[in-house]
């Protein structure tokens, strides 16, 4: 640096900071020799305060506005640089612009996934992200515990640190909340207005106000949605029989209405065949998941079976098939008698039973019955 340059940088008439940059927190203000002339003016905008320090100590702030550095607007400094000619010399004083404007668009989400416990699922696991926004709330705070003698801070080099705490404060309020993992896309406004309420604290003890944090999204593993895709389809199609059904038809009428010959019209009578048989199949299912309604007497007797089985008529209804060791029961407990109409697999009608030649020898032990005169 030549001598005019020293001699030009040395006595500072204007002190501003015109910011270009969308990233910068901190600023501090070059000049040789940190010497402020007497008299120099200060410049504050909005969005903006101006921290002197002095031998490594926060000397005085400044909010937004124009300023004449003079002794009556610097006491504190004044108290620490102690003249003992006045104020008329120039004086050394670094100067630090910190950016109050409101960051947005702070990225924050999970490196890994979070793991948890749900309701419906099971052991499951989640990712998360979003974005916040914050700002400098007190300057001096901030430039004590995060900036330090750093003379360009940007927003970048604590980025990494906020989010760590957004994340873990996050996972540790999600695994509070038992929320179902269907039901969080519903509680996002309520989980970020929870966050904020619960790392705002933290956020404080850098000089930093955390005004809005946002979850975008909360997402199962790539497996996992697409087996509840495959969960949801099912849902969407309802009955498969029927869907199944409507699919094979739309096919039988294209294949009706395609001009390909012989090939075509064999591929449309194998659909029409496929149809029938699941049709055929759906009525089958139906018969026999329905109950049927009891009747007084079937129209035919069921089938026989291996051994010799007799139909009694009790009370005009029909009742059986019994076999050979039942009907004997049944003759002791005296409900068939010789007159008791039966019938069983080959005889023309019903006949009473004493004209049965299986059923005599058992209707041998009951006596006739008596003759009236």
């Amino acid at each position: 640096m030549g001598f005019f340059d020293k001699l030009g940088g040395e006595f500072i008439d204007i002190i501003e900071w015109l910011d270009n940059s969308n990233d910068k927190m901190v600023h501090r203000f070059e000049r040789y020799g940190n010497e402020i002339k007497n008299g120099a003016q200060l410049t504050v905008r909005e969005t903006q305060v101006a921290i002197f320090v002095n031998e490594g100590k926060v000397a005085d702030v400044f909010q937004p506005g124009r300023y004449v550095l003079e002794t009556q607007n610097l006491p504190v400094l004044s108290t620490l640089q102690g003249w003992k000619y006045g104020f008329s010399s120039p004086f050394k004083a670094e100067v630090y612009f910190v950016n109050t404007k409101r960051f947005t668009d702070f990225k924050w989400g999970t490196k890994n996934p979070i793991m948890l416990r749900d309701l419906e699922f099971g052991p499951i696991r989640l990712r998360a992200f979003g974005s916040y926004c914050l700002k400098v709330s007190d300057a001096s705070v901030f430039l004590k515990e995060i900036v330090g003698t750093d003379g360009d801070f940007n927003s970048d080099e604590i980025s990494s640190q906020l989010r760590n705490i957004v994340v873990s404060r996050f996972s540790d309020a999600l695994g509070e909340s038992k929320i179902p993992a269907l039901d969080l896309a519903a509680n996002y406004d309520e989980l970020g207005e929870f966050i904020t309420n619960k790392i705002s604290p933290e956020f404080q003890e850098y000089g930093l106000e955390l005004s809005k944090l946002l979850v975008e999204n909360i997402s199962l593993p790539e497996v996992v949605e697409q087996a509840l895709d495959k969960r949801s389809s099912m849902g969407v199609l309802g009955d498969l029989n029927k869907y199944t059904q409507f699919q094979t038809a739309n096919s039988m009428e294209a294949a009706a209405n395609n001009p390909g010959g012989m090939a075509a019209g064999g591929m449309g009578m194998g659909m029409g065949f496929a149809m029938a048989n699941q049709m055929g199949q759906s009525i089958n299912n139906q018969q026999i998941l329905t109950p049927q309604a009891p009747t007084q007497q079937a129209v035919t007797p069921p089938p026989l079976t291996s051994a010799v089985s007799f139909f009694i008529a009790v009370n005009g209804a029909q009742t059986g098939p019994f076999d050979i060791n039942i009907l004997s029961q049944k003759v002791t407990s005296g409900e068939l008698k010789r007159e008791t109409l039966v019938w069983k697999e080959g005889m023309a009608a019903w006949t009473v039973a004493s004209e049965v030649a299986e059923l005599k020898s058992l209707l041998g032990k009951v006596p006739p019955p008596i003759p009236t005169f």
